[in-house]
């Protein structure tokens, strides 16, 4: 009997997203390969023992000539060519009594793989729908001070002249996003006037109306297109060839619940208010482009990006690098260093004029009106303080909490003069500057120094030591998390730009999700002193749970033939946030410590997720700094 062993059925399209033919899928280094023997791996050669059924006499063939001459090696009972076993195209396309079974086994395998892929579709649809549906059912519940922000900033746009935008202050609400927002809040203020003119009118401060919150939360809503069709590309990058049985196994269908139904995402826009969703859309659309070799693409989104929103310099530089790594210079040497001889002037001139496109487009006017000083003092407003009015849970949340505990250590011992302590409190929502009491003070400038020597090996990693797709996503979440760790008034919210792009490298790798896991769970329960109103407690709760349930589940099933993804010590971290919560929410109102120290809950909250979300950052940079990367890797 012929030898079977390497025979192998087509492969069939995977029940997931359909792959781009030119994405380069975010494939781990050390990821096992799943091995499983084809199901029917010598049927050609088994066939012909089998009893011979009489059958009609096939049609007479198109072009009879090539045909016999095909099928004349078969017939004589010559030897077949090597390979001719395989199931392959041809094979399955020859002539004796096998090659018809397995043609029709070939249709069936094809016609099973599309009914598999249009599920994979189906699926990311109805997940994209039952988000959406979900965002519609949060309309009436409560919102920020951001709902009167974008109000404001409607009215700005729509009622005064350019020159005006960043001078306008009627509110304390002044405009602070870049030009290209301000035309997006411009545009939309056209489609406000249709629901309720009074929201336009400049002096009506914290109005509301019910056309007004409609429409508001609406246009959130709708905007999230963008974010839905970034997750879809980003799905088409991810390697999904890892074996699963069910489409709910899927790398890439995991991948879209973690994006689309991400719990910090859902209650920031679509509770607290604001339009993080559509430019965090463009973000990952950026990211897809890069994935796909579209360099150009990838950098026009992004440059795009930077001007509806400054926060996101915080990543140019995984951005800068990469371009630079792998368009800017074609060709690596075969031990995989960088080939200087293959920089090319013409890809850096491109990138060049995207760049100063975009910028003129967006701050021309305002240099032509002499206004861009005014501009940037908008966008960097360094007076507002080291801390938002809530402590993001950083370096800093540790750094003040040290600070206030050796302030009444040293109070106690009557080592300090508590007439010469300031009295206003840094937690009790003060955004001004502030001085220190005992640990030294720190400053804008400081900051900047310990965000740029954060962010320095991240980078340099992506320059030495490239990893493609992969390492340009490590990259960026290093950069994002430096610079929410060292940052100058950084909002918790930032949070969400660490978080998500960190979910395409979950899916990929098991070291990868466990840190996933523990920055998720921290960062997103970082946020729950947003909403502090009794009727969206039960809703922040059931939202993290599921979301939280889902993320351990699915990961775990993921990565089950791996090592565990948490040790002991994490899992005791993050289930100690049960009794936290407990604490903030039901205990401490109950007590008298509630008139003296009412901003004990946020403190602790704020300094106990900020030891996990500093020990996930020091955990990827670990991973980063000592992966080992074979030649070959660093040739490809």
């Amino acid at each position: 009997m012929p030898k079977c062993s390497n025979t192998q059925m087509p492969k069939s399209p995977n029940a997931q997203m359909p792959k781009s033919s030119n994405a380069q899928a975010l494939i781990s280094p050390k990821a096992p390969a799943q091995k499983s023997r084809p199901k029917h791996a010598s049927t050609q050669a088994q066939m012909p023992k089998l009893p011979k059924a009489p059958r009609p006499a096939p049609p007479p063939p198109a072009h009879p000539g090539p045909a016999r001459a095909r099928a004349a090696p078969r017939q004589a009972g010559a030897r077949a060519p090597p390979g001719a076993g395989r199931a392959g195209p041809r094979a399955l396309n020859g002539g004796g009594g096998g090659g018809g079974a397995a043609s029709r086994l070939r249709g069936r395998s094809v016609s099973a793989g599309r009914a598999m892929a249009a599920g994979g579709r189906g699926g990311f649809r109805a997940l994209a729908l039952g988000v959406s549906f979900l965002k519609c059912l949060l309309i009436p519940a409560y919102y920020s001070t951001d709902f009167e922000v974008h109000r404001n900033w409607l009215a700005i746009t729509h009622n005064l002249p350019l020159s005006q935008w960043y001078y306008e202050a009627t509110s304390e609400w002044t405009l602070d996003y870049p030009p290209f927002f301000a035309w997006f809040e411009y545009a939309l203020s056209h489609v406000a006037k249709y629901f309720d003119p009074k929201m336009l009118v400049i002096e009506n401060l914290n109005y509301t109306s019910h056309a007004t919150i409609f429409f508001q939360r609406f246009s959130v809503i709708f905007t999230d297109i963008v974010f839905i069709y970034a997750v879809y590309e980003c799905c088409r990058c991810v390697n999904g060839k890892r074996a699963a049985k069910d489409i709910l196994e899927k790398p890439t269908f995991i991948l879209a619940v973690l994006l689309l139904w991400n719990f910090g995402l859902l209650i920031v826009d679509h509770i607290h208010f604001q339009y993080n969703g559509f430019l965090f859309g463009l973000m990952l659309l950026s990211v897809a482009r890069l994935c796909q070799k579209r360099y150009l693409e990838g950098a026009l989104l992004f440059a795009v990006l930077l001007h509806f929103k400054h926060i996101y310099m915080y990543v140019a530089p995984a951005y800068g690098i990469y371009l630079l790594r792998s368009y800017c210079f074609t060709a690596n040497n075969a031990d995989g260093s960088l080939k200087w001889r293959s920089f090319s002037f013409l890809h850096v001139t491109l990138l060049g004029l995207i760049v100063c496109l975009v910028s003129a487009l967006s701050l021309g006017p305002f240099i032509v009106l002499g206004q861009l000083p005014q501009v940037i003092s908008r966008l960097f407003p360094f007076k507002r303080g080291l801390c938002h009015a809530y402590w993001a849970p950083n370096f800093w949340a540790l750094y003040n909490a040290m600070d206030k505990a050796l302030t009444i250590f040293g109070l106690k011992c009557n080592f300090l003069d508590h007439t010469k302590i300031p009295k206003a409190s840094m937690t009790g929502g003060l955004v001004q500057e502030f001085q220190h009491t005992v640990l030294p003070s720190v400053t804008p400038l400081a900051t900047l120094i310990c965000t740029f020597i954060s962010i320095l090996p991240s980078v340099f990693c992506l320059w030495f030591k490239p990893q493609g797709p992969r390492g340009f996503l490590q990259c960026l979440v290093l950069c994002a998390l430096s610079s929410f760790m060292f940052g100058w008034h950084v909002h918790e919210k930032a949070i969400l730009l660490a978080i998500l792009p960190l979910s395409l490298l979950s899916v990929q790798r098991a070291k990868d999700a466990g840190i996933y896991l523990i920055l998720t769970t921290t960062g997103h329960f970082s946020l729950f002193p947003l909403l502090f109103t009794p009727p969206e407690l039960p809703i922040k709760i059931l939202l993290m749970l599921l979301f939280t349930v889902y993320s351990f589940s699915s990961l775990k099933s993921l990565f089950r033939r791996e090592r565990p993804l948490l040790n002991w010590l994490e899992t005791i971290y993050l289930v100690q946030l049960v009794p936290l919560e407990i604490f903030c929410e039901i205990v401490f109102p109950l007590t008298p410590w509630k008139q003296h120290f009412p901003f004990v809950p946020l403190l602790l909250t704020s300094v106990y997720c900020a030891l996990g979300v500093t020990y996930a950052w020091l955990k990827l940079y670990i991973s980063v700094l000592t992966e080992r990367i074979s030649v070959k890797q660093k040739a490809e």
